[in-house]
């Protein structure tokens, strides 16, 4: 990231590293689908990045110290793209902007339902939702006995796909 800032605004800062078309949906593909690898990424992504597009926003995205990469165990030719502690902090933007949308967009259920719960779910939510992604991500073991909020939030999308197709 260059070194030339607009101003020292907090606000400003932000929208400098996030605000451009596609960081926050790549942020958001890792953090709500569970997307590591780029191929995944890639393929799974409803707004049909480029791979030009994706590959320059994980580097950025990895230079700005959002996201980490690192050789996959699994397979020598992939890296697993990992969000750090600044982007799992994120979560509550994540749930304020979902709520947001679906309070003033035209959004779609299946899409919205997660925005939902985590509206609902609130602070106490989101920070579960951030102990499950620091064990995913950077291998911080949870709290035990609570149940997992990623897998609440893939049910609920699940079902409304469900609902949807029926």
């Amino acid at each position: 990231m260059t070194d030339e800032r607009r101003s020292g605004c907090p606000i400003n800062l932000s929208v400098e590293v996030l605000g451009d078309k596609w960081s926050l949906v790549v942020i958001r593909d890792m953090m709500f689908g569970n997307l590591r690898h780029f191929r995944e990424l890639l393929q799974n992504s409803q707004e049909g990045i480029a791979s030009n597009i994706l590959a320059s926003r994980l580097q950025r995205l990895t230079e700005l110290g959002l996201v980490s990469r690192a050789p996959d165990p699994t397979h020598k030719q992939k890296v697993i793209y990992s969000l750090t502690e600044p982007a799992i902090q994120l979560v509550p933007v994540m749930a304020h902007l979902g709520a947001w949308g679906r309070r003033h967009l035209p959004v779609t259920r299946e899409l919205a339902v997660r925005a939902e719960l985590l509206e609902r779910g609130g602070p106490q939510l989101w920070d579960e939702f951030m102990d499950e992604l620091r064990e995913q991500h950077l291998g911080i073991p949870r709290p035990p006995g609570r149940e997992s909020v990623f897998a609440k939030l893939h049910s609920a999308y699940e079902a409304a796909l469900a609902e949807q197709s029926a």
